[in-house]
């Protein structure tokens, strides 16, 4: 029954032509029509059947289902998430099974009119009125790509992938304009006026059991070099560290002399703030500055000229958002590939259309105050900074820094270094719903 009813084509992964696409079409006959994207595929009994029954159930486009994970003889669940409107990254986790009402399928297939050598499945799912997810463990898939997540994350911006990257922003921008969430050039609204600031610049460390990577945080920013006429403090709030980074931080501001008119230590309270909060508490500050500069707590500077590059940035342009250009390394300075990450796919006529697909506008990340006190963080942990990226790039210009500015350093106690499949999807659902948020405004 399953053989007659469902007609199996095999793609080895996402990234494929739309030549592919339309061949499969074509070639499909059944009732529905299955694309696996992995060539190993083991079916619980009765997997298939289940997947058709939810199609027919719901009137989907496409069902795709939890499964399990084969690594060599370990088996581990792989559980994946909700679609939704702002599910735009290209590499969503479908798993590897992608069964189609074939006639659906057909329809979508007549009105792609575009010829992509590498975003044809990212293309067709764009196109997709209704994806329905699974939440049942279906099959088994052998996995293939065994990296921990912290090495996985900078995949999408990758310079080898250029030309992936290029397709995918052209197919997504083609997805925004049928829709109507597009964007068009240089049409933004002016930025709030600047009161009276203490200083330009304010370097904005926020901080939870650091204590192995704080000092060189804060050294790196106190050692920062203004021309005459700018000035800077370093404002670093912890959040109720326990492991000894409040009292380093304490020290520092005793034992740099020359620098103690530069640094303001914030103490939170018992509440929760997560890396959101810190930062809203640091920019409400009176002491903050006119421009707020990231510096992540296990990060440091490329050198002492990154924050007068910083102020000239927003003085060369109206900007309510600078972005730098980073480079990853390990603890000791070596570089790790990719290596340099400048987001050179950013433009100012289509970054903040292309912003919706991307899963992050790099670092390090300033803002203009004035304007970041009318929009503020999000209180989380993961994703706050992405959040406020969107929302500026809807409304004002963000300008790009491409000279290395900052080290992004890579160790085992990276918030991100090797989640687990629950964190990761975690993560994921979260920025696909600041996506979904944002495209919503866009609409509107």
């Amino acid at each position: 029954m399953v053989i007659d009813m469902i007609d199996t084509f095999y793609l080895p992964g996402r990234v494929c032509p739309t030549k592919a696409i339309k061949e499969i079409a074509e070639k499909s006959s059944a009732k529905y029509t299955m694309i696996c994207l992995k060539p190993e595929i083991e079916w619980v009994y009765l997997g298939q059947e289940r997947m058709m029954q939810v199609l027919e159930m719901t009137g989907a486009t496409m069902v795709y289902a939890d499964h399990f994970a084969k690594i060599g003889e370990r088996i581990t669940e792989a559980p994946v998430i909700d679609y939704q409107i702002g599910a735009l990254r290209d590499d969503f986790d479908f798993g590897a099974v992608l069964l189609w009402d074939t006639a659906k399928l057909k329809a979508i297939v007549d009105q792609m009119d575009t010829e992509y050598e590498f975003a044809g499945l990212y293309d067709l799912r764009l196109r997709a009125e209704k994806l329905e997810h699974i939440p049942e463990y279906l099959y088994y898939e052998v996995e293939t790509d065994t990296r921990k997540s912290g090495e996985k994350l900078f995949d999408y911006v990758d310079p080898r992938n250029r030309q992936v990257q290029i397709e995918m922003e052209q197919c997504v921008t083609a997805h925004l304009k049928r829709i109507g969430a597009y964007l068009k050039p240089g049409a933004y609204k002016e930025l709030p006026k600047a009161e009276d600031y203490p200083v330009t610049a304010s370097v904005i460390i926020p901080c939870k059991n650091r204590a192995r990577t704080i000092a060189d945080a804060v050294h790196s920013a106190l050692n920062q070099k203004v021309r005459e006429g700018y000035s800077f403090n370093v404002i670093v709030v912890d959040d109720n560290s326990t492991d000894g980074t409040a009292e380093i931080i304490k020290k520092l501001s005793v034992e740099c002399l020359e620098f103690r008119d530069k640094l303001v230590y914030i103490a939170q309270d018992k509440t929760w703030h997560a890396i959101g909060g810190n930062w809203n508490v640091a920019i409400h500050d009176p002491r903050c500055g006119k421009y707020a500069i990231q510096l992540d707590s296990d990060d440091t500077y490329f050198d002492e000229t990154t924050v007068q590059k910083f102020i000239d940035a927003f003085e060369k342009g109206e900007y309510g958002m600078v972005i730098g250009t980073y480079q990853l390394t390990n603890m000791a300075g070596e570089i790790l590939p990719p290596g340099v990450i400048d987001h050179r796919e950013w433009t100012d006529d289509n970054g903040r259309n292309n912003a919706l697909r991307i899963n992050g506008l790099g670092a390090p990340r300033g803002f203009y105050v004035p304007l970041l006190r009318t929009i503020n963080y999000p209180t989380t942990k993961y994703g706050e900074d992405y959040a406020v990226g969107l929302r500026i790039s809807r409304d004002y210009p963000i300008g790009r820094i491409y000279d290395v500015v900052y080290n992004c350093r890579r160790w085992e106690d990276n918030s991100d270094a090797n989640c687990d499949i629950v964190a990761m999807n975690r993560n994921n659902w979260y920025k696909d719903r600041l996506r979904t948020w944002e495209l919503q405004a866009r609409l509107k």
